[in-house]
């Protein structure tokens, strides 16, 4: 059974999803040592901060596995706001914790994030440089991803011509989230928003796919959420952004010099959550009750996920 939400001293939880746990503000709240009601109903609608914090909890196929991966809620948090800082000129959900009127609670400060709320598009920005993945899976059916024709001949993890923007749509928790055509999320958000929001992703994309490749990485795939700023309307990046949970990251010479366009190989040199996902795949048929993961499972995913970040940020 996954573990429940942790109770923080000044603030009340408000939701949890595979991965992250959200908190408002408890009423009255002003510090991390603030002694107001944690009974309270949150107000989501009407909070001025957020707090997202990234447990270490696992998921796979859309369900959350057993056990978790130790330290991994601080590794994501760790990347993402790495991230962020490297996306200057994008405007993300990110509170300056040194301005804010609440505090950050030292238990959880190192895989917190304090944020301002967001009006989310009910959309996963998903951009993928390489065909790997569900893409791959679509692909050898009818030669097409999310409705975008592709040259025949590629191969599992082959490096696209140019990357290509393939939305989904944002199920709720317990559902599958669904590729959706450019054209459904034009009836979904209205087709200046649509437009932005691909845009936005494929720029961002191109920008940290030259990071990381500087780095020795391939990012092969990735997906962003975005919301309006509710004071301005402006669109803004939100959730966890560029991550081993978000994404696709290869090692560059294990899977051939990037741009190659030869197919990445071996899966094992992921820093992501392919591990698990292999080993799923070998040992459940996606009915019932996932099994437990092994503990060398989970301690290689732990120590891709380090070895992401260190070749990240050693820079």
């Amino acid at each position: 059974m996954t573990a429940e939400a942790p109770e923080l001293a000044g603030w009340v939880h408000a939701y949890s999803g595979k991965v992250r746990d959200l908190y408002v503000p408890s009423p009255g709240a002003g510090s991390v040592d603030d002694d107001a009601t944690l009974s309270a109903e949150p107000v989501l609608d009407t909070a001025e901060h957020l707090l997202v914090v990234a447990s270490d909890r696992v998921s796979a196929y859309d369900v959350v596995l057993e056990p978790g991966i130790p330290g991994k809620g601080a590794l994501l948090t760790q990347l993402s706001t790495w991230w962020f800082d490297q996306l200057d000129g994008v405007p993300n959900h990110l509170v300056d914790p040194t301005t804010a009127s609440v505090s950050v609670p030292s238990a959880v400060r190192d895989r917190a994030m304090l944020v301002k709320p967001l009006d989310m598009y009910p959309v996963e920005c998903v951009v993928r440089g390489y065909l790997v993945g569900s893409g791959w899976a679509e692909y050898r059916e009818n030669g097409r991803v999310c409705g975008i024709e592709l040259p025949a001949g590629l191969h599992d993890g082959d490096r696209l011509p140019e990357p290509i923007y393939t939305p989904a749509y944002k199920a709720p928790l317990g559902e599958h989230d669904e590729n959706i055509s450019f054209e459904r999320t034009v009836e979904l958000v209205g087709a200046d928003v649509a437009a932005a929001l691909r845009d936005t992703s494929l720029e961002i994309y191109r920008r940290a796919s030259g990071v990381a490749e500087a780095r020795g990485v391939v990012l092969a795939d990735t997906k962003f959420e975005f919301g309006a700023d509710r004071s301005t309307g402006e669109l803004t990046l939100g959730d966890e952004v560029l991550t081993s949970d978000s994404s696709r990251f290869w090692d560059a010479e294990a899977a051939g010099a990037a741009g190659a366009g030869s197919g990445s190989g071996s899966r094992t040199d992921s820093f992501d959550k392919q591990i698990v996902r292999n080993w799923l795949s070998d040992n459940w048929d996606r009915t019932g009750t996932p099994p437990s993961l092994p503990p060398e499972i989970v301690e290689r995913t732990a120590a891709r996920y380090r070895e992401l970040i260190e070749r990240l940020t050693a820079h």
